[in-house]
Order: C-alpha cells, then sequence, then structure tokens
C-alpha cells in the first residue's frame, strides 16, 4: 500500500461521517464539513487506488439506476464510470419507455426501479421548483418501501444535478482546486470570480453557479458573483453564501461588473446561466402547456442576452486577474468564440491555453460520484478501504 493512501485513510478515519450512511447526497450545504471533506478523501483514496491498478469493486452485486430528464455528457459518463469501478450495474430509467408516461405515481415508479438497487442519480435541472422536489420524493418513497418491508435495502439518491445544485460538478471542481493549490487548506483568501457570461442560446441552468458560491464560500475564499443586472440567482442559495463567508472567514460580493470580478482574481469561471426569474416563468409556462409563451420568451431571453455579448472572458480580462494567471474554470461545454459559435464566453485563445486543466477538472467527477456513493452505503468505510489497499 503507498504512503499516499495510507495518509489519506488515516485523515479519513478522524472525521465523523456516521450520518452519511444510508442518507442522501442532494445539496452540499445540508452536508457537515467533515462530510465534506471526507468525500474529498474518499475520491482521492479512489484515484490513488485506481492509479496502482487496485480493484475498488467494493459492492459484489447491485445496480446503479440512473434518471436524466435533461441531455447530459460528462455527468452521465461520469455516473456510469463510477458505478463500474464499484461494482455496480448500470441501469437507465427512461420515462418515455416506461409506465411514467402512462401516469405511474413517483411513489410506485421508485419502488419498482429500487429492487436490489444500492444507487439511484437524478438529473433534473430544468424546472424551478421541481428537481430538487422530485429528488426528495423518491427519497421519501424508497424509504416507505424499505419501512414497509417492500424493499430489503434503502437505495440512496445522490443529485446529479438540480434546479438548486449540482453537487458533484461543484464538488469535483473543489478537489480540482484542492489538488492544484496543494491542499484545502491553501484555498483560504484565494478570490474566485463566478461570473455570468455570454451565449447564443438561452435557458441554461442556475444550479453551476449557485453550486459553486454555496460551497467554495466554505473554505474561506474570496467568492465574487458577477452577471448583468437582471441576471440574478436564487436568493436564497445567495443567503447561504453569505452565512458561509461569514462563518468561515472569507467573504461573498457581488457586482455587476465582469472585469470588476476579474481583478486579482486567482480562479475564474466564466459561466452562462438563465436569470432566476425568467426560469421561474419557464417553468409555470411549461406546466401550462403554453408553447406559444415559451416561444416567445425565448425569443426574449436571446435578445436580452444580445445585449450582454461584451461578458466575454477575454486575453485582456484574464490580464486582469493575479498576475495575470488565474486559473480558469467551466463546466464544460463552454460556448467558444469563434470554434461552438460565433460569440460566445470565452475566447478560443484563453479556453485552449487552459484545455488540459480543464479536462482534469471534469476528470475528478467520476471519483466524487463513487465517494458519494461508497460513504452512503458502507458504515465501515474506513475498514473496506484499508482491506482493498493492504490486500491488492
Amino acid at each position: 500500500m503507498s504512503k499516499d493512501v495510507n495518509a489519506l485513510i488515516k485523515e479519513l478515519a478522524v472525521l465523523n461521517t456516521k450520518g452519511m450512511y444510508l442518507n442522501d447526497f442532494l445539496l452540499t450545504w445540508d452536508k457537515s464539513d467533515d462530510e465534506i471533506r471526507a468525500t474529498f478523501k474518499v475520491a482521492q483514496i479512489l484515484r490513488e487506488l485506481r492509479e496502482k491498478n487496485i480493484s475498488t469493486k467494493l459492492f459484489d452485486s447491485g445496480l446503479a439506476i440512473s434518471l436524466f430528464r435533461d441531455n447530459s455528457t460528462r455527468t452521465r459518463f461520469s455516473y456510469a464510470s463510477a458505478a463500474n469501478m464499484l461494482g455496480l450495474e448500470v441501469q437507465d430509467l427512461d420515462e418515455g419507455k416506461s409506465q411514467v408516461a402512462h401516469g405511474e405515481t413517483v411513489r410506485e415508479t421508485a419502488n419498482m426501479i429500487s429492487f436490489m438497487a444500492d444507487i439511484i442519480g437524478i438529473r433534473d435541472d430544468m424546472y424551478i421548483g421541481k428537481g430538487n422536489t422530485y429528488m426528495k420524493e423518491v427519497a421519501k418513497s424508497v424509504q416507505e418501501g424499505f419501512k414497509d418491508g417492500v424493499l430489503e435495502q434503502r437505495p440512496t439518491l445522490v443529485s446529479l444535478q438540480c434546479d438548486i445544485d449540482h453537487p458533484t460538478q461543484s464538488m469535483a471542481d473543489a478537489l480540482h482546486l484542492i489538488e492544484h493549490f496543494g491542499g484545502v487548506e491553501n484555498l483560504k483568501g484565494k478570490k474566485i470570480a463566478m461570473s455570468w457570461a455570454y451565449s447564443p442560446s438561452y435557458g441554461k441552468p442556475l444550479s453551476v453557479p449557485q453550486g459553486i458560491i454555496g460551497l467554495m464560500t466554505r473554505f474561506g475564499m474570496d467568492v465574487t458573483l458577477a452577471h448583468p443586472e437582471g441576471y440574478e440567482v436564487m436568493g436564497d442559495v445567495e443567503q447561504v453564501a453569505m452565512k458561509n463567508a461569514e462563518a468561515f472567514g472569507g467573504s461573498f460580493t457581488k457586482t455587476n461588473s465582469m472585469a470588476e470580478a476579474f481583478e486579482g482574481a486567482d480562479i475564474v469561471y466564466p459561466k452562462s446561466w438563465a436569470p432566476f426569474a425568467a426560469m421561474e416563468k419557464r417553468t409555470e409556462l411549461y406546466g401550462n402547456g403554453d408553447d406559444a409563451g415559451i416561444k416567445a420568451l425565448e425569443k426574449e431571453l436571446l435578445a436580452q442576452n444580445a445585449k450582454f455579448k461584451d461578458w466575454e472572458c477575454t486575453e485582456d480580462l484574464m490580464s486582469k486577474t493575479a498576475g495575470g494567471k488565474a486559473l480558469y474554470m467551466h463546466c464544460l461545454p463552454a460556448d467558444i468564440t469563434g470554434v461552438s459559435c460565433e460569440e460566445g464566453e470565452v475566447a478560443a485563445t484563453v479556453f485552449d491555453r487552459y484545455r488540459v486543466p480543464l479536462y482534469k477538472e471534469a476528470s475528478f467527477k467520476p471519483y466524487i460520484i463513487a465517494a458519494m456513493m461508497l460513504t452512503s452505503k458502507f458504515a465501515q468505510l474506513v475498514n473496506i478501504l484499508l482491506h482493498a489497499a493492504t490486500t491488492a
């Protein structure tokens, strides 16, 4: 067993993870400091073991159910990779090909897909007030099924993105920063600019910027949220960020200037999102089946976006960051000016320079998801990981 794995397992052993066992991972701010750090540690241990070709198939059998209500590449494959790495088989639930399309209730669906299932991963991010609520309803249903003896065990849920938070993304982003800066303790005092950026499309979820401000403020970082007037995120999440900043000795500020946000920043995260108010309106229109209203809203929002084409991560803006060398981050895919679109979130030269770090950023997600799975399913996780490492 490597010295690194030994050290990581010892660090994991002193953290209180009892509350994670048989519990779901839906919002990062519902997790304690120890639980957040434990997720990072387990992810790092799994990565070390895999790099040394040591098996991490800790499940003998079982299913990892996936339900994607929105398109996905990185998160879908990360979830499948995590399940495979741990010895679980992925089974996709296609609602269009299931009885859900015929009016089956959430309670019935949740129980019917959960026989011999260990994990349920759900992505439901498109409609305000719906995604996180749906996940909680599924969680309640499987808990009742377990209590009533319908299910021999209770599958735990992992949010693969909801309308409020994107925990697998923000946690992977944070682990990328931990590795980049040489430890979580080195994040304190670092400035991160979470900025809106122009996109020629509309309706991108709020959960990435909300996940970033809701998590990074826990590490004593100076977090700046930048966006044009009218592109506000959820007020409740801003409150989370402000409370975190106060509790952990960092700061949370807002600005309507991208240049101001980039000034002296150590990390920049330019990413488009739709205004909270517009997303609320879209949810209402979809609920009413108002196709004409949806088309009108889309036209209106595209015109609104077009007013802020200068909100682009350019070489000039990057020169204003700390030493002109801030770490550029993105959840991908980015709208790259002159490459994937005529005008977009980031200049091609900036994106190309950070391509390798961006791919590394994305590479942490399978390990984060696997860590969320393991911490929820094994009460004696330290002993299990130690056994896996020493018997290889």
